[in-house]
């Protein structure tokens, strides 16, 4: 199993003070990276197949319902972290997706980036796990 990399530890407090937009632009990068782990730890296929599997995770509508479905499971302080995001007033926008879902997956990215900024990869683990388990 891949572990992710060592990185500067950011007090629940530091992190706080990033904005969304930047704890998501982390929070993007990690998530991705935990998609494409799972998917090449549960399948053998092609790179382009893989491709095609990773990106019906990480779209946002899949990353909206990822998001409602650990939302019952979050802390108060990570529920604010997701809600930061949705609302967060962002620069750019997604042509292929609803504007609702975008700022979903962006909640979605903001709380896996603080969660990952704070070091607590253990908790990142358990919502990736929830998300993905059917």
């Amino acid at each position: 199993m891949i572990t992710l990399p060592e990185l500067q530890v950011l007090s629940r407090h530091e992190a706080k003070q990033k904005s969304p937009v930047e704890l998501a632009f982390i929070g993007d990068a990690v998530y991705e990276l935990l998609v494409r782990e799972h998917i090449s730890l549960t399948h053998d296929a092609p790179a382009a197949a893989l491709h095609k599997m990773a990106i019906s995770y990480v779209r946002a509508e899949a990353q909206h319902s990822a998001l409602e479905k650990i939302a019952g499971r979050l802390t108060e302080d990570e529920a604010e972290m997701a809600r930061r995001g949705r609302n967060a007033n962002k620069v750019t926008s997604s042509r292929n997706a609803d504007p609702a879902d975008y700022r979903a997956a962006t909640g979605l990215e903001t709380l896996f980036g603080y969660l990952y900024l704070t070091g607590d990869t253990e908790r990142i683990r358990e919502l990736f796990s929830l998300i993905i388990s059917e």
